[in-house]
């Protein structure tokens, strides 16, 4: 079964790194599989192979047919439907699923996807399991595609989310009259949440208190979020594995001995089975109350498989009843494999079962525990760093307290609480909730004491494949039984994951590269022994930019901790709203900037330098920086293997003074095509100067602006100048090397069949 239930997993996994879906037909070679498997049981593993890759081509193909047609992007189409979720607040209005009933497009009946994603501003106040008609733009689903970025593409195919979208506030949104038993369960936690928010009040711990129950974290603020990523402790405030397993196992205990007490009871039904079913049911409330989401199904799905075990009154080997759960939840969802949890909790499950043999009898409870958390932290390590790039160095002390406050006192406290407000007890609730926040206080004040050690975490580069391989064969051998020989050798093979670096420039090279950040810009250029970061894109809410979201993750994913020269080409929102977040994640040498709202050295023209054998030359502004385009910093890379320039939003007027002032220096291999190929810019003089080989459009998908103009396309395109455009191609990598210059679009490089195609 173990192995039966890997190459299952192999299978889906194969899939999963296709660029298309492929025929469906070749899963018919699972019946010369299973015939080969009838002579020999080894072929077994191929059937399952063939299986899971069958089986997941399946699955894919059926969420992937619930698109939406291009021809219905960006038209007003009116939804009925149903909010299925508990809408999440942001800056700016609200964020919520929606099931769509009906929809329609100019009076017609129209076809769009079942499970869309809405946002709304302000005005509209929706509710979970609400019906509404409302008009909307629809998208398909498009997100920004970046190494070491977060693929929000992948996020909305896991959550079978197949077009995103705004509400128009013309004609106004109407709530109807539709009940449906499907939502009562959304309907509920959205109620319990608000009343438990009332009684909590200005509590500091409210968000976490409600999300204990209800599994709505948007109460919990930024700084809370990241003192518990710093520590580890994420998984705490996650209705998941732990907590569901601790709930059934509370039930079990207190049934199986309630069952027990009248004594003729166990004669009808054993207290074993009475206790299991009472766990079983008690773990589905709870996975419930958060809305039955992913990491719920998952951790449900894990407890059905051990506590069958008890009702069918079967002893089995705890690997053998992983790779069950493992088997179960992969026919539930193939596509779980995409979720970071999934792995995390597997993993985490693994390493338990692997060290628990080696427990050692004679320790006291709490050494027993410190050894657990630390065998998880170390065996955690090879996936924390290929998942996050960061592994926290305090995790192992944070949950050796953090766990059994969690799960002994506050979460029973908080659904104890829970319990009260839904029978009216508020008073008991209020009381409860109010223990439940001094204790987190208390626990708070050493998370944040341990967040705040410099060595807290460990953030680098995502390690290669084969290094992770190396590292999981390392930690095998770290975590054997004591007396195994060679122990201390597991370190050795450690060290891949740490000292492999990503490749680099050499001597006089030039790498360059346009981030894909939506409408605006942000680009890196690459010496030897340097680096600057060229604007750092949008600031787009107050928990979210482009610079924590697409250029550090960038630099991480490429092995480089330190910015030598941050230049802010203007105050534009989109070419320096990020440059803070750049500034507090990394260490920055040197900020020079063009930017009223960004402090740094002023960037004027006649600004040079000289980088491993390449030269830098901002050529704009003449004068003081000011909020007009034409006065973006411009600079000119060149090396001897061609030029860069990068002009920022300079227009027509900012590219006659180029012309005027320094056109025997504009000639360049590489153009960033000035104010994102607007019609105002890219004149026809400008590019004759220019003379580039290459242009690049940063823009956004379907961006309002309309991005480059098809006039300014057709300028570029008469002189044969290549062009690409990061909407299309992602983030875009110039390898200008003494053997020429190469390309690489990260999109279709990277390319999976959940991926939007690009635009025509």
């Amino acid at each position: 079964m173990r192995a039966a239930a890997i190459a299952f997993l192999a299978g889906i996994l194969a899939v999963q790194q296709l660029a298309a879906l492929p025929s469906f037909y070749w899963t018919l070679l699972l019946v010369p599989a299973l015939v080969l498997s009838l002579w020999h049981p080894r072929w077994l593993l191929l059937t399952f192979f063939i299986g899971g890759a069958g089986w997941a081509t399946w699955r894919a193909d059926l969420i992937l047919q619930d698109h939406l047609a291009p021809a219905l992007e960006g038209r007003d189409v009116v939804v009925e439907g149903y909010v299925a979720d508990l809408p999440q607040p942001t800056e700016y209005g609200t964020r919520f699923a929606f099931d769509v009933m009906r929809a329609r497009v100019d009076d017609a009946p129209a076809s769009v996807p079942t499970h869309i994603r809405l946002s709304a501003d302000s005005n509209i106040a929706v509710r979970a399991g609400e019906a509404w008609r409302l008009t909307v733009r629809l998208k398909r689903p498009h997100g920004l595609r970046n190494p070491g970025g977060f693929d929000y593409e992948a996020f909305l195919f896991r959550n079978r989310l197949r077009a995103t979208g705004y509400v128009r506030s013309a004609p106004p949104p109407a709530r109807i009259d539709a009940a449906s038993a499907l939502y009562d369960i959304h309907r509920l936690r959205d109620r319990l949440g608000r009343r438990m928010r009332a009684i909590l009040g200005d509590n500091d711990y409210s968000g976490l208190i409600v999300a204990l129950v209800n599994g709505d974290g948007s109460g919990i603020a930024d700084t809370q979020w990241e003192t518990l990523r710093r520590t580890g402790t994420l998984h705490l405030v996650a209705i998941s594995g732990l907590h569901i397993s601790l709930i059934a196992g509370v039930f079990f205990w207190l049934v199986r001995h309630a069952w027990s007490l009248p004594g003729v009871t166990v004669l009808r039904l054993p207290a074993q089975f009475a206790g299991a079913l009472g766990g079983l049911i008690a773990a589905v409330a709870y996975a419930a109350l958060a809305g039955f989401v992913i990491p719920t199904q998952r951790a449900l799905i894990m407890l059905t498989v051990a506590m069958g075990a008890v009702l069918l009154r079967r002893r089995m080997p705890p690997s053998q009843l992983l790779a069950v759960a493992l088997l179960c939840v992969l026919l539930f969802d193939p596509f779980a494999v995409m979720a970071s949890g999934f792995w995390l909790s597997f993993a985490a499950v693994a390493v338990i079962i692997y060290v628990v043999h080696d427990a050692r009898a004679a320790w006291s409870l709490w050494r027993k525990l410190g050894y657990l958390q630390l065998a998880i932290a170390i065996g955690m390590v090879p996936l924390t760093l290929w998942l996050f790039q960061r592994v926290s160095l305090v995790a192992p002390f944070a949950n050796l307290v953090a766990v059994p406050t969690f799960d002994l006192l506050v979460v029973p406290l908080t659904l104890l609480g829970a319990l009260g407000v839904g029978i009216g007890w508020e008073s008991v609730a209020a009381f409860l909730f109010l223990l439940a926040g001094v204790l987190l206080d208390a626990l708070w004040q050493l998370l944040e004491r341990m967040s705040s050690i410099d060595y807290a975490q460990w953030a680098q580069h995502r390690p290669p494949g084969w290094a992770i391989v190396c590292g999981l064969f390392g930690i095998a051998i770290l975590l054997a039984p004591r007396g195994w020989p060679g122990r201390a050798i597991g370190f050795v093979w450690l060290l891949p994951m740490f000292v492999v670096r990503p490749p680099a420039p050499l001597a006089d090279e030039v790498w360059f590269t346009v981030l894909d950040v939506g409408q605006g810009l942000a680009a890196v250029v690459r010496t030897q022994h340097h680096v600057l970061v060229f604007d750092s894109g949008a600031r787009w809410s107050a928990r979210s930019d482009a610079g924590r979201s697409v250029v550090v993750p960038y630099l991480r994913a490429n092995g480089i901790a330190r910015v030598d020269t941050l230049l802010i080409s203007h105050g534009d929102n989109d070419h320096a709203g990020g440059a803070a977040s750049v500034m507090a994640d990394l260490p920055v040498t040197k900020v020079v900037s063009g930017a009223l709202n960004v402090t740094g050295e002023a960037c004027r023209a006649g600004m040079r330098w000289r980088w491993d054998e390449v030269d830098f030359a901002v050529l704009n502004p003449v004068d003081a920086p000011d909020r007009r385009n034409d006065a973006s910093c411009v600079l000119h890379v060149r090396s001897r293997h061609g030029g860069i320039l990068l002009p920022a939003d300079i227009e027509k007027a900012g590219e006659r003074s180029l012309l005027r002032r320094v056109r025997d220096r504009l000639p360049s291999t590489i153009l960033v095509a000035p104010h994102h190929g607007s019609q105002t810019s890219s004149s026809a003089e400008f590019i004759d100067a220019v003379q580039p080989a290459h242009v690049v459009f940063p823009i956004g998908y379907r961006n309002r602006y309309r991005h480059p103009h098809l006039a300014v396309r057709e300028r570029y395109r008469a002189r044969g100048i290549r062009q690409y455009d990061s909407a299309n191609g992602g983030a875009i990598t110039f390898f200008l090397r003494a053997d020429g210059i190469d390309v690489s679009e990260f999109r279709a490089r990277h390319r999976r069949y959940w991926h939007a195609p690009a635009a025509p």
